[in-house]
């Protein structure tokens, strides 16, 4: 092990610029924690035709397996503060990475798929309070000289995990089984939580007994992020706000949510202390996780689709379709984790969100003979970018708040951020959707009995089939379904491309959010 530098204080105490052992320890048991729990988050997609056919359910109810868990996630990140100070920050660190793990075995072995949506809504429970507790114990346990590189370790889970899930997924449904996706957890969750029991410092015990739990607030905010998360996961399957349900989980949401507030700045002791957003830094940085949350998730949604129903890929093809760009991420965050104290984070956040808008609006160039090659760099290089922004914007919001914040601010960054992914998977499915058909139209009308462009194709496909042997009905009306699917095809391309130019434009247009944003104090300076 190498030596460790220091460099002195004003106060004259030697602050280590290397992470010790034990440091190592820490970091690595609090990322294999939310590691876990992101890539649960997305190696259930590839899935789902397996559970369905496996537990003999719709495809609109087996989504249930993917709602059930974004609903435990969303409902208890905030939580997770108040949580962690009730029962010591240990504690429950512990209590969420063995239910994690319990409620893992309990989805491999559901016989129905009740039973797999419950033990899901539990996994998300728990999970939550492993994503947000990670990354309060490394801001809570470092100093501010080694925040970046503590940061970039947990961040490696973060930003990986969405898109290693599919690939995990789909190799393991394709070998194993799709119960496995669910076992593979058990032997992670177990070092987990021997690393925890070893290496995680102990809560004063009388921190324990100062927190009460506000069970209104819990039960408003229950409501609230629940009927929002569902709405968002339901309500392009059921047409937005045509469907009573998705209307009275509007009207519900909105409710819970003034209740909430009401409940949460009246009571001396809330569930969630919104008075943390009083610090610009978070308030600011938490807004702009969220559009970082639509880049990440959006876009991680959408690729996989024009992966499968455009190039025909299988589910462990799509996964190592991004699989490169996923390591592209960790690189770049473990390396720009030991220098990103040297500069200002605004600046890297910018140059992350202007390599974003570039690869988006280079993948809005697809077109027919657009495949895996052409898209390799592109993917490749949106990994670095969304480090670029990720890494830095989690100490920029998080970095200058005072050690009693951090729990409660994490909770809240966090779910800023997946709410975003809810709302940005959401929206562009929808925004697809509506653009396919309006792409489909245009490029209708042009394609008329009346065209001679039109008749010439259909003429040369109609020779086409009559070469192969058919006859010359069949072979017209083969020629009239193909020239019907070229048509889909290019109006599925055209759609696609408006998605991701959309995409470059969100992040334009909230690149002045960045500047806005304090730059931390520096790590020499005594916080």
């Amino acid at each position: 092990m190498s030596s460790t530098l220091t460099r002195p204080e004003v106060s004259g105490t030697p602050v280590p610029q290397t992470l010790s052992w034990q440091q190592w320890a820490i970091a690595l048991t609090a990322s294999l924690a939310a590691i876990l729990e992101v890539i649960d988050t997305s190696i259930v997609n590839v899935a789902l035709v397996n559970v369905q056919a496996s537990l003999g359910a719709t495809l609109a109810e087996v989504s249930w397996v993917v709602t059930g868990y974004g609903i435990g996630n969303v409902i208890v990140l905030p939580l997770s503060a108040k949580l962690g100070d009730r029962f010591g920050k240990k504690a429950y660190f512990l209590f969420s990475l063995v239910g994690f793990t319990a409620a893992s075995v309990l989805c491999g072995l559901a016989v129905n798929l009740p039973m797999l949506v419950v033990a899901r809504l539990a996994q998300g429970l728990l999970g939550g309070g492993l994503l947000a507790k990670a990354q309060a114990i490394l801001f809570e346990t470092f100093p501010p000289t080694l925040q970046g590189l503590a940061q970039a370790i947990f961040g490696v889970g973060v930003i990986t995990g969405p898109a290693i899930g599919p690939t995990l997924g789909g190799y393991l449904t394709d070998n194993f089984g799709w119960r496995w996706i669910f076992f593979i957890n058990l032997p992670v969750g177990i070092a987990a939580v021997v690393m925890a029991l070893i290496f995680l410092p102990e809560d004063p015990v009388e921190t324990r007994a100062s927190a009460r739990l506000d069970g209104w607030g819990i039960l408003w905010l229950a409501l609230m992020l629940g009927s929002l998360q569902t709405l968002l996961e339901e309500g392009e399957r059921q047409d937005w706000f045509d469907a009573a349900e998705i209307r009275q989980l509007a009207v519900v949401a909105a409710i819970a949510f003034g209740l909430f507030l009401v409940r949460e700045l009246r009571t001396p002791d809330p569930a969630v202390d919104l008075r943390v957003l009083r610090h610009r830094s978070l308030a600011l940085g938490s807004l702009y996780s969220a559009v970082i949350g639509i880049g990440l998730y959006g876009t991680l949604f959408i690729i996989p689709i024009y992966a499968q129903s455009v190039l025909h890929f299988t589910a462990q093809q799509t996964g190592l379709l991004l699989l490169p760009g996923a390591l592209a991420s960790a690189v770049t965050m473990t390396s720009l984790g030991k220098v990103i104290n040297r500069f200002d984070p605004r600046v890297i956040i910018s140059a992350g969100a202007l390599i974003t808008v570039g690869v988006m609006l280079n993948l809005s160039d697809i077109n027919p003979d657009t495949g895996t090659d052409s898209m390799f760099w592109p993917l490749l290089i949106r990994g670095v970018g969304i480090v670029m922004m990720f890494l830095p914007l989690s100490l920029v919001a998080l970095g200058p708040l005072p050690k009693a914040d951090i729990a409660a601010g994490s909770g809240f960054y966090n779910l800023t951020r997946l709410l975003g992914g809810s709302i940005g998977v959401a929206a562009l499915a929808s925004f697809l959707s509506h653009q396919r058909s309006y792409h489909r139209g245009l490029l209708s009308i042009n394609l008329s009995e009346f065209s001679a462009a039109t008749q010439d194709r259909l003429q040369f496909l109609q020779q086409s089939f009559l070469h192969q042997g058919f006859a010359r009905e069949t072979a017209h009306q083969l020629a009239l379904t193909q020239l019907d699917r070229q048509l889909e095809l290019q109006a599925n391309l055209l759609a696609y491309a408006d998605v991701f130019r959309v995409v470059a434009l969100l992040f334009l247009l909230t690149l002045p959010l960045v500047f806005w944003l304090s730059r931390p104090p520096s790590p020499d300076q005594p916080g």
